[in-house]
Formats: structure tokens, C-alpha cells, sequence
């Protein structure tokens, strides 16, 4: 071509040689990946094998996880599955034999008690203390009572007078479950021990250890207290209590498969009428069918 048709040429000679230094580098990108030093990376199934043989058997070390893949057809290196269980974030056999408290609290769940305190402002900024008790396998919620000042002495009493509650509905837990607080002292300790309760002080800056009665609390103040102006102590009595004779009798629970904690038999048939109960004047509704 002569020199005067180089102008319309499509691309200038920097450009040309951009892209021929782009293909020289993508070239022996390619050859070092094809040469990567080392061995190959493990297959996703076996990786994935793993992290399960580690999460479901917390004792077991490298060396023992790698002796489980052999039989299963697997040939990981003990130093494979170690990078392999780092990178997902899963702790050495050491630490992750410890128990959790999610762990503890399904194993124990069937004979756990948790209990705790919620504050309600009434309609002149009085502060009232709620305490309750909440079984935590079957959801039961027991209230122990209400105070402007829970003093170690009251807290006390309440503790006996729950435990009289717990002889009558024959619960017999064997752990309890408590905060900090200075509040519950040596006495009220004693108390459940008495009984052969052992009182389980729940760690700092860990709700789930109490996650039970914290949850138990926000469903109370959704569905109840957030929507009523407390007039005092002796209204503040009253109001839980009737919640919570409606939460254990009647209110579906998710964690129950959608049954209420004291539900006794097969739910009726779809006949006869339907007819509505009101609680707390009219902020709760309760349905049930009324025989043929």
C-alpha cells in the first residue's frame, strides 16, 4: 500500500502492538496455569466431605478424618484437609470438641429452665420488674410476679413460690438457667439447689444462651404490652398473667410444630360452629369449635 492509504487503516501501529503483547501474556498465562506446581486441588464432592466429617464428628483430627476418606474411596492428604477445614472456617479438633450452647441447649432442653426479668414503664413512668420462668422444651412460661423494687429477698421468694408452681404442673427440670445479675443472690441459688437443680450462670455477651426468654419476652411486648397503657402494679399483675394462660393453652408455636405447650389430644374435626373468646378486653382473640 502506498504510504498515503495508511491513514485509513482501522487501528495504529501502538495499538497493534497492545495486542500482540495481550496475546503473548495470555499465551504463557495459560502454559504456568497448565504448569502449576504442587499437587491438584481436591474435588468439590471430597472437600465438601470434609467440612461434614469435621462439623459431625468435633473430636476427630486431620489424621482421623484422612483414615475416613480412605475407606470411602477418597486420598487426601492430612495437610489437605487441614487447608481445606481453615478455609471454611472450621477450628482444629482441639477446640472444635468443646461444646456449644446451641449443642447444650437441645441436649438438655427436655429438663431446662431459664428465667429472667423485663421492665414495663406504666402510664405515670413508673419502672415495674416482670419476672417469669420459661420451660424450654415445652415453651411453658411460669410468672413469678411484678415489683418496683426486686430486692435479693423477693427474688427469693419468688424462687419458692415457682418452685411450688413446678411441684403442681410436675415439671422437674434438673439445670436453670440465669443472668449475672446481683439481684439473684446465694439465696435464691439455694433454693433450686434444694431441689436438686443445678443453677448454670449464663456467659458475657451471649444471647443465646438465654435466647428462650429473650425471645419469649419480645413476643409479649409485640402482641400484648406494646399495644396497653399499664396503669399500675396490681393491672401489671394481671395482664401477664392472662397472656400467658392464653400463650400456654391456646397460642400456636412455631417451635412446636404450630401446637400450644398444654395441648392435650387430636385438634377437632372440621364441624360445628366457630366461636370467638376475647382477652385482656378484646386484644386477643381465641378461637375454638364448639361441639355438634
Amino acid at each position: 500500500m502506498p504510504r498515503t492509504a495508511w491513514a485509513v487503516l482501522p487501528a495504529r501501529p501502538e495499538t497493534l502492538l497492545r495486542w500482540h503483547r495481550e496475546l503473548v501474556r495470555r499465551k504463557w498465562a495459560a502454559f504456568a496455569e497448565r504448569r502449576r506446581p504442587g499437587r491438584p486441588p481436591l474435588p468439590t464432592e471430597c472437600r465438601a466431605l470434609i467440612r461434614r466429617l469435621a462439623t459431625e464428628n468435633p473430636t476427630w483430627g486431620y489424621r482421623r478424618i484422612r483414615g475416613e476418606l480412605l475407606k470411602l474411596g477418597y486420598d487426601a492428604s492430612a495437610t489437605a484437609i487441614r487447608t481445606t477445614l481453615r478455609r471454611s472456617g472450621v477450628p482444629p479438633a482441639p477446640r472444635r470438641a468443646g461444646l456449644s450452647w446451641r449443642a447444650c441447649l437441645r441436649a438438655h432442653a427436655r429438663t431446662l429452665l431459664a428465667c429472667d426479668f423485663f421492665v414495663v414503664e406504666t402510664v405515670r413512668l413508673q419502672t415495674l420488674h416482670v419476672r417469669f420462668f420459661i420451660e424450654v422444651h415445652t415453651r411453658r412460661v411460669f410468672v413469678a410476679g411484678c415489683t418496683a423494687r426486686p430486692t435479693g429477698a423477693w427474688v427469693t421468694q419468688q424462687a419458692r413460690n415457682v418452685v411450688w408452681q413446678l411441684h403442681e404442673a410436675d415439671v422437674e427440670p434438673t439445670a436453670l438457667i440465669r443472668d449475672r445479675d446481683a439481684r439473684f443472690t446465694g439465696a435464691f441459688d439455694a433454693v433450686f439447689r434444694s431441689e436438686g437443680v443445678r443453677v448454670v450462670r449464663a456467659p458475657f455477651r451471649a444471647p443465646r444462651a438465654r435466647a428462650h426468654a429473650e425471645r419469649w419476652v419480645g413476643t409479649v411486648r409485640r402482641e400484648c404490652l406494646d399495644r396497653l397503657l399499664i396503669v399500675g402494679q396490681r393491672h401489671l399483675e394481671r395482664v401477664p398473667r392472662e397472656y400467658v394462660e392464653h400463650d400456654n393453652a391456646v397460642r400456636p408455636h412455631h417451635a412446636l410444630e404450630l401446637v400450644p405447650p398444654l395441648a392435650r389430644g387430636q385438634p377437632p374435626g372440621p364441624t360445628g360452629d366457630i366461636v370467638r373468646r376475647d382477652r385482656l378486653g378484646g386484644l386477643i382473640h381465641e378461637y375454638e369449635r364448639r361441639a355438634a
